[in-house]
C-alpha cells in the first residue's frame, strides 16, 4: 500500500496512469461497454462506479489544459440522458480539478474510435446507461 494513492488504484491503472503521456486518453468504461472489443489494454476495476475512480485517478492525473479533456457519449436518437450521472462526475472531477468544464458528449460510433485509440480502456462497475468518460492527459506542472 501506497501513501496517498486511493485504495481504488490498482497496481496496474498506476503503471498504466504513468505510462500515458500527454495527450494520451484513458476511458473509463461502464458495465455496458464492449471495452475488450475496443482496445488491446484492458485494465478490470468491477466493483467501481466512475466517479469513484475519478476521485481516486485525478489527484494523480493533469488533464489537458490544450484540448478538451472530459468527453462523453451523446444519448442515441430516442433515447434520454440522465444529467445526475454527468452531475456525479462532475462533483468528483471538481473536488481535484474545479476549473473543468463539463465533458463534451460526442456520438456513440465517435466515441467507440476514440476508445479504439485511447492509451487504455478500464471497466468498471459502472451500471449507469451511457456512464463512459474519456480523460485527456495533460501536462503536469512543476
Amino acid at each position: 500500500m501506497l501513501k496517498g494513492i486511493a485504495p481504488c488504484i490498482s497496481p496496474d491503472l498506476l503503471k498504466t496512469l504513468a505510462e500515458m503521456g500527454h495527450g494520451d486518453e484513458i476511458v473509463l468504461a461502464d458495465a455496458h461497454f464492449p471495452g475488450h472489443t475496443m482496445n488491446q489494454r484492458v485494465l478490470r476495476a468491477d466493483g467501481l462506479g466512475v466517479a469513484e475512480l475519478l476521485d481516486g485517478i485525478l489527484p494523480l492525473f493533469e488533464l489537458d489544459a490544450y484540448a478538451p479533456p472530459l468527453v462523453m457519449m451523446a444519448a442515441v436518437a430516442g433515447d434520454k440522458l440522465d444529467r445526475a450521472v454527468e452531475r456525479r462526475y462532475l462533483q468528483a472531477i471538481h473536488r481535484h480539478a474545479p476549473q473543468a468544464e463539463a465533458p463534451e458528449r460526442i456520438d456513440r460510433f465517435a466515441f467507440y474510435e476514440r476508445a479504439q485509440n485511447a492509451y487504455a480502456v478500464v471497466m468498471t462497475g459502472e451500471v449507469a446507461k451511457y456512464g463512459n468518460i474519456i480523460l485527456k492527459k495533460g501536462v503536469t506542472p512543476i
